[in-house]
């Protein structure tokens, strides 16, 4: 491949590379974790935050022009990006630049689907003259490259390149399915089809759509102001832009792989609370597919000056309480005192009382634990303080009168469920 004779080609065309990550939805399916937060600032793996894959993704790639396009409940969003990644340097044409929903004369509304989003910041855009728009989705986690695929997109000659991995038939109705040529070329697209195309040979596997998207920017101003222009069109690139562009234009297909094993990597869309707390789970096993200790490849954040998690023997009514976490993640300011947790990942400043058991769970910044609460198969919101011998998880029928419960059964717990005042949301 001319890739591997000439190592440069890469770096040139990421340096000509505009990314715009799409960071304004709301993401009902999380249920009440998106109340008072967007999507793409959910916390997640103890210290990060979703946009955090799709930002350390670009700059681990060569991309240092980076927009953030935002819109709902963006507040925390903001600050995180403001706070974690302003470390690049104007004067060398780098940026990471936070894009309000903007309510324009013309049109006095916010964003009406993904496409138009992209559409409405045009003009900045083409203030930024890039040669490839490099359109992200801000809310999947994943470690991925973008110059082969950005590569892939120049030596195809495409006007259009989709990221794709492959995915159970039976999961793929929530993605955007396509089918392939021989070379790659994308010949059809459906938006969540209620009965995904399957692969060739492969009945029990569909290819679908990563959110990943490069664009020549001439074609991309172009089909955007055709589809602006289109009075029947929802505004949306997986139900809209993509199938018109495929009848008028080059569209291509590349399909996430390691290029040493040729093997599909970690890719995993967290929309839905089980997906959520399944791929928190997933980091707390010896060998995780998503390895956040990598050297190679960082996950880039902010993250605030803590102190280091501690255990505490607790001395209770002449008895000792050891504190101790099994096979468990802890972060940055926790404090473990006389309890015990297991099998669960715990973010910064989490407070866990003496005689309290959390077992299979995912708690979230900032919670206080009281004495003697069982809690397991959970995701506890941040800030929640909980009461004193609570027990959450142990009772399906109670959980449901009081918290969300999720298909599989995880407890969602947030601070109104708990009748408690909702401080700041970070």
């Amino acid at each position: 491949m001319f890739l591997e004779r000439n190592p440069r080609f890469v770096s040139r065309l990421t340096r000509d590379t505009l990314a715009m990550i799409l960071a304004g939805g709301r993401g009902g399916r999380l249920a009440n974790l998106t109340d008072w937060r967007t999507k793409p600032a959910v916390p997640f793996g103890g210290k990060f935050r979703l946009i955090d894959f799709p930002l350390s993704n670009c700059i681990n790639s060569g991309i240092r022009r980076i927009q953030v396009l935002t819109q709902y409940k963006a507040h925390s969003l903001i600050q995180h990006v403001q706070r974690g990644w302003g470390f690049l340097r104007g004067e060398f044409g780098e940026f990471v630049e936070l894009v309000p929903a903007q309510q324009r004369l013309d049109r006095p509304l916010w964003y009406a689907g993904t496409a138009d989003a992209v559409y409405q910041s045009l003009d900045i855009v083409k203030a930024h003259n890039p040669e490839y728009v490099l359109v992200l989705a801000g809310d999947h986690v994943y470690k991925m490259d973008y110059g082969p695929m950005i590569a892939r997109h120049v030596e195809s000659g495409a006007d259009m390149t989709v990221g794709c991995v492959e995915t159970p038939v039976d999961r793929a109705r929530a993605f955007g399915v396509m089918s392939v040529d021989e070379h790659g070329r994308v010949l059809a697209f459906t938006e969540k089809p209620d009965h995904p195309e399957p692969v060739p040979g492969e009945p029990d596997t569909a290819l679908v759509s990563m959110g990943i998207y490069v664009f020549n920017r001439d074609f991309l101003v172009r089909v955007l102001r055709e589809d602006a222009e289109n009075g029947a069109s929802t505004r949306d690139f997986g139900k809209d832009v993509i199938p018109a562009a495929i009848h008028q234009a080059r569209v291509v297909a590349h399909p996430f792989r390691d290029p040493q094993t040729e093997r599909q990597p970690y890719w995993r869309d967290v929309g839905t609370v089980d997906a959520f707390y399944e791929a928190n789970q997933e980091l707390i096993g010896a060998d995780p597919e998503l390895d956040i200790y990598d050297e190679n490849w960082p996950i880039w954040t902010y993250q605030a000056q803590l102190p280091p998690a501690k255990f505490i023997t607790s001395h209770t009514g002449g008895e000792e309480l050891p504190g101790m976490a099994v096979d468990a993640m802890v972060s940055g300011g926790d404090i473990i005192d006389g309890s015990i947790v297991r099998r669960s990942l715990l973010f910064s400043q989490v407070v866990v009382n003496p005689g309290s058991v959390v077992e299979q769970s995912v708690v979230l910044p900032a919670v206080t634990v009281g004495r003697n609460c069982r809690i397991r198969n959970a995701v506890i919101d941040e800030g929640c303080h909980i009461p004193d011998g609570t027990v959450i998880g142990h009772h399906p029928e109670h959980d449901r009168r009081y918290y969300h419960v999720s298909p599989n059964g995880i407890v969602l717990v947030t601070a109104e469920m708990l009748g408690q005042e909702v401080r700041h949301v970070r």
